[in-house]
């Protein structure tokens, strides 16, 4: 299992609240941020988390494969953010 959704899951987030986390970072990131926060996980874990993030970006791209999301959309998100 991807180690983001792990923690999520660790945190005892439901399955919808994973997709919802991922499907708002699909169509905008800054709206996955609002949704993370809402989801009352430790700042310390949260920490943990962006940590692991920064060193191996590619987890996102894992996570939301493994959610059957498309990625492609990230990409769009990104892009339109660096706009």
């Amino acid at each position: 299992m991807n180690p983001i959704i792990a923690l999520l899951k660790e945190h005892n987030i439901s399955d919808e609240k994973v997709n919802e986390v991922f499907q708002a970072l699909t169509e905008n990131p800054l709206m996955a941020m609002a949704v993370v926060q809402q989801l009352n996980i430790p700042a310390e874990k949260l920490q943990q988390l962006m940590a692991l993030v920064m060193q191996n970006p590619g987890l996102i791209k894992e996570a939301v494969q493994e959610l059957g999301l498309d990625y492609d959309k990230v990409e769009q998100a990104k892009a339109q953010l660096k706009q």
